[in-house]
């Protein structure tokens, strides 16, 4: 009660922030008289006279007034639009680093351009960054024109880029592209074995649209690089077996996260049953030696006993083809991971493909924190503020609108099961329609969407629905979503970044219907026309309420639900919003309370019959937040996890790019010889022992496997006072000998390039496999709660050691190959490509279940990459036969898409298979 009064007096935290942000907003204000008197030379040069006083000192917030007031007074001439005070607030948010949450239709695109611009001036580079390819070219040449007529240069990233046309891209002063393909540019930057090989260059600032779908959303699950592994077919098919024999007592399932652990009785038992059969390296399940076999276990377990045939998959030409859970549709070339594919392959006996590994992965949380400075823009993002502050200690901001809200959100209406509850959508739909008021529907799936559809058309209403991926479809029609009579259903409406503007969208149907024609009277006439239609058409709208925003089903997030109210009421229209829930819904199926069941059940509502209450509300929101918090712990889990391996990651990266940007790297090769020479010695004759104690024969036969030495240690023990200092002493001088006459038979240039070669090779191997063994390790972990203990506590511990393990390994390994390897000159052959391995890009969509990545890595189009990674060599194109020509080159079509000449096999295994020469584009 005090808090409220409090508030009502002062204002909220956020009112006052606004109050002292408007400030701000004044001195630009003040400077529009003397911008708009600029000539269009004269503003132009402000770009200019901007980064003369940047490179004096002057700090941007200096700049910020003048800034964005040459920014407002440019959109005037170049867009005819000037931005409103409110959008100015927006901008300045963003300038600080902070998330400014925007309601739908408030002009968010148009804002970013103040902050983008101010920021680009140090020509360090600013990334704007889209959830999805159309909107990134859409912003790209939409708002570019503003940034290119005040002299900056502007650059977009899309999936299958040349390497050089990318490159450019990155360094222009402002770069558009989606969260995906940012992150995928930074792993493959840290694949390559040469700097120039790179296309980033260190970032600065980024403006991250819909930034609550892309922090928050998407980052339940990391973006991944992998490639094939190893054939462990065996290991499958006996983990299989062993966890057909588990009974049903040994394990605890858990429906909600499709997942299932052995409990205490079961973990000794199981641990008993693999001893007998021996798979375990060791006696001890929780030794580390035994991860890898207990994180397959565990994916075994998940195949037979959660996952059910025709139900999560099927078994089609002897393969394991995926449905999709949303539609029902199979999903062909679509293969778990981690293994788990390759248990449901082994459970139904069918050939077991091989498993893809991990070569390179980053969350998009530790990817995102790189920027020193980082904003963002949403129309939902309060009910998440604390998590943006404590994962990414970023401030939320609400922004006034420039309107009054003049939207109606009507009550809930609640039924008792799915039928009635859609029959009463068809009904609400049919009426609004039949008085022309446009209508836009949510669902939170395909198949409600196709279901609703079908309700539609027995009613007769003639609809449109949007649930794939076709982003660009999408825009046009959610851009006519407001006409008289538009009945609109959208599987999940954020990101789709285009307003629903009542009564249509005027330069949508200039686009659409005057395309063809040549400029001129005749066109201007038709402009003209089209402009009084839209305009009389918007008050018919206006007329019969706005548009009619009808959800069908509470999200699990109330974000999602807001998203979806939000398109209505946009610039002070009028607007209307409703829900209509039932007590089948996911939502109070899987997380609602018991209670709420019994009490609605044994009431006595009647079939087709709908109530509304505050408690139902209440109890709606509960289980909403619930699963938001649950959501919450499980990113805070991987980031957790994914800190771990960050720590690693930036050691790794780092140590790579001295090696590329050194002539040479002897001193690096030299340190590790040492370092190797060193743990050997005291590995085998440990400090504070006695020489009768030491692992003599060890010794000789490590160092007889490393370098390929038989020093006389023996006659060495035998010297008085024979220290390991003086063993070592001894051998470091003859193994120092043996390398410099090595280098000495060959040209130094040669062998100090093959030196390089080499350690980034057995870099990238060794941290490939460490990556794989962390995968494993963090699957199987949480066993040591068993033991009470914290998970990740145990798994840091585990984590620290396996990589010291893995750097005494890589040194061991560098040092084997260089002691040991003979260089052979010979003519120099054409060289054809290597073959480069099925890298596969993945990050998986948590709301959708979707692939989200676009699947190309382009590594079709990067010589260098192919040349730097594969380690086999492709055979020469023309063996064999004759090459045949590729029809499908102009298409851009995905790696992993199913070839269009109808051989059903997927692109890259035929017409997109490497060797294969374009032929021209059908005209």
């Amino acid at each position: 009660m005090f808090n409220k009064i409090v508030k009502s007096v002062f204002g909220s935290s956020n009112d006052r922030y606004i109050k002292q942000i408007s400030k701000v907003v004044d001195k630009i204000n003040a400077l529009e008289p003397m911008i708009e008197g600029l000539s269009d030379d004269a503003l132009k040069a402000q770009t200019a006279k901007f980064r003369e006083q940047l490179d004096a000192g002057t700090k941007l917030d200096d700049l910020l007034p003048e800034a964005f007031a040459t920014v407002r007074e440019a959109s005037k001439r170049v867009f005819g639009m000037r931005h409103f005070d409110v959008q100015m607030i927006g901008g300045i948010v963003l300038q600080r680093g902070e998330i400014a949450e925007m309601r739908t239709g408030e002009g968010k695109t148009l804002m970013a351009t103040l902050a983008v611009y101010l920021n680009a001036l140090d020509g360090k580079g600013v990334h704007v960054v889209t959830v999805n390819d159309y909107l990134a070219r859409r912003d790209a040449e939409w708002m570019g024109q503003l940034y290119s007529w005040l002299g900056l240069t502007v650059g977009v990233i899309v999936p299958n880029m040349m390497e050089a046309d990318k490159r450019d891209a990155y360094n222009a002063d402002i770069t558009y592209g989606t969260n995906n393909e940012f992150g995928f540019d930074y792993l493959r930057d840290n694949m390559k074995h040469e700097r120039a090989q790179m296309v980033q260059r260190p970032f600065n600032y980024a403006i991250v649209d819909e930034v609550d779908s892309i922090l928050i959303d998407e980052a339940r699950t990391p973006l991944i690089i992998s490639g094939p592994t190893e054939d462990k077919s065996d290991l499958y098919v006996k983990l299989d077996e062993v966890a057909k024999e588990i009974p049903e007592e040994w394990y605890d399932k858990d429906e909600k996260t499709k997942n299932i652990q052995l409990n205490e009785d079961g973990l000794d038992k199981v641990e008993e049953l693999l001893i007998e059969k021996g798979l375990l390296e060791t006696d001890n399940l929780y030794d580390v030696e035994n991860t890898q076999v207990v994180h397959h276990l565990d994916q075994a377990l998940k195949a037979v006993h959660m996952f059910k045939r025709d139900d999560h998959y099927i078994v089609k030409d002897n393969k394991v083809v995926i449905i999709d859970e949303f539609t029902g549709r199979m999903m062909d070339g679509r293969r778990w991971s981690n293994g788990l594919h390759q248990a449901v392959e082994a459970k139904e006996g069918v050939k077991i493909e091989p498993e893809n590994q991990t070569m390179a992965s980053i969350t998009f949380q530790n990817y995102f924190r790189m920027y020193p400075k980082l904003a963002g823009m949403t129309g939902t993002a309060a009910t998440e503020a604390a998590e943006f502050w404590d994962i990414y200690k970023v401030n939320v901001v609400e922004i006034p609108t420039n309107l009054p809200v003049a939207r109606i959100d009507e009550e809930d209406e609640f039924y008792k099961n799915t039928m009635d509850k859609f029959q009463a959508i068809a009904k609400a739909i049919r009426e609004k329609n039949e008085i022309g008021q446009p209508i836009l529907v949510g669902t939170v799936s395909i198949e409600k969407s196709e279901l609703l559809s079908k309700f539609l058309d027995e009613e007769g209403v003639q609809h449109e629905v949007l649930n794939a991926r076709q982003h660009e479809r999408e825009a046009h029609i959610v851009a006519q979503a407001g006409r008289i009579g538009a009945v609109t259903i959208a599987t999940n409406m954020a990101g789709r970044g285009t307003d629903i503007q009542l009564g249509g969208n005027v330069q949508f149907r200039i686009d659409g219907e005057l395309g063809d024609m040549e400029d001129g009277p005749e066109k201007e006439a038709a402009i003209d026309r089209i402009k009084a239609e839209v305009a009389e058409e918007r008050q018919k709208v206006l007329d019969a309420g706005g548009l009619f925003v009808l959800g069908t089903e509470r999200h699990e997030s109330r974000r999602i639900d807001n998203q979806l109210r939000g398109r209505s009421g946009r610039q002070g229209d009028p607007g209307l919003s409703r829900f209509y829930l039932c007590l089948e819904d996911d939502l109070l199926r899987i997380f609602g309370p018991d209670t709420l069941f019994s009490k609605m059940m044994n009431s006595n509502l009647e079939d087709g019959e709908a109530i509304g209450s505050k408690w139902l509300s209440k109890a709606i929101e509960t289980a909403q937040k619930k699963v938001e918090s649950r959501n919450y712990d499980t990113r805070k889990q991987v980031v957790q996890y994914d800190d771990v391996m960050n720590d690693q990651r930036k050691v790794i990266y780092e140590q790579r790019g001295e090696i590329m940007e050194s002539a040479t790297v002897d001193d690096v090769v030299l340190d590790m010889r040492h370092d190797t020479l060193s743990a050997i010695i005291y590995g085998n004759c440990p400090m504070g022992s006695y020489p009768e104690q030491w692992n003599v024969q060890g010794l000789k036969d490590k160092l007889e496997e490393v370098f390929g030495i038989t020093p006389p240690i023996d006659d060495w023990l035998e010297e008085d006072e024979v220290e390991q200092e003086i063993i070592e002493e001894r051998i470091r001088a003859q193994t120092d000998e043996m390398m410099e006459t090595k280098i000495a038979k060959n040209d130094p240039a040669i062998w100090r390039m093959v030196e390089k070669q080499i350690l980034l090779e057995r870099l990238d191997f060794h941290w490939k496999e460490h990556l794989a063994t962390l995968d494993a390790l963090r699957q199987v972990i949480w066993m040591r709660g068993v033991a009470q203990k914290q998970p990740i506590n145990e798994y840091k511990q585990e984590a620290f050691g396996l990589f010291e393990n893995m750097l005494e390994t890589l040194r061991e390994d560098v040092t084997k190959l260089l002691l040991k390897s003979e260089l052979r000159m010979a003519e120099p052959e054409p060289r054809a490509l290597p073959d480069l391995p099925e890298f596969l890009t993945s990050h998986i969509d948590p709301l959708t279940g979707l692939d989200n990545s676009n699947d190309g890595d382009g590594s079709e189009n990067r010589p260098d990459l192919i040349g730097s990674l594969a380690p086999s060599a492709r055979a020469e194109a023309g063996t064999g036969g004759a090459v045949t020509q590729n029809p499908y080159a102009h298409m851009n079509l995905s790696r992993n898409a199913v070839c269009p000449c109808g051989s059903g096999k997927k692109y890259k295994h035929c017409h997109g298979a490497a060797g294969v020469p374009p032929v021209a584009a059908p005209v």
